[in-house]
This record gives C-alpha cells, structure tokens and sequence, in this order.
C-alpha cells in the first residue's frame, strides 16, 4: 500500500516544479537563470523540460493559474516564499479531490 506521502513525494511536487520551469522558460528565461532562480541544478530543469522529470500530471485552471502567478513573481524578484506558495498549489491539487486526504510532506497541512 502506497503511503499518501508517497503520492506527494513522487507525482505532485515534481509536477509542480516542472510547470514552474516551463512557465519560466515560457517567459524566456533561460535554463540556466531558471536553476538559480528555483535553486535546482541545470540537469533538473532540463529533465523537467524534457518530461524526464514530473510529466505524470498536467495542470488547468486554477491551479495553471497559480503555477503562472508564482512563476511571475520569481521573475519579478518579488522573492515569494517559495514553500509556502508550493505547497498552496499542493493543497489546490489536492482539493480537486475530496475524497484524497494526502498531508503536505513539508508543512503538514
């Protein structure tokens, strides 16, 4: 039996880093820029980019939405919190399902 943490660890948060590095590079941040940014190594963006990494969920909506405004802010420099705000798309893909009761693996909520 999977752990719900497992779910998290594995399929949700790599997901959520690879739509933050695409959407930086949407927005013509090099590859380079985007692992200083993210504060990940070059390989990682580029296997994120690839779909060698978190390529297991596709985002819409709200959450597409939240994944663009949080992208925004890292090239704005407005420096968010970006644990907080990942695990706020965490919890809104978790949402879309009530009947999962997954716990976030680095904040608890």
């Amino acid at each position: 039996m999977e752990a719900p943490w497992q779910k998290i660890v594995w399929e949700i948060l790599p997901a959520i880093k690879a739509a933050i590095a695409a959407e930086l590079i949407r927005h013509q941040v090099s590859q380079a820029e985007a692992s200083r940014m993210l504060a990940m190594a070059p390989s990682a963006i580029s296997q994120y980019l690839s779909g060698k990494r978190g390529y297991r969920i596709e985002f819409s909506g709200a959450v597409k939405a939240s994944v663009a405004a949080l992208a925004q802010d890292i090239i704005d420099n407005k420096e968010p919190d970006l644990v907080k705000r990942t695990c706020a798309i965490c919890r809104q893909i978790r949402g879309e399902d009530e009947s999962d009761s997954m716990s976030c693996t680095c904040c608890g909520s």
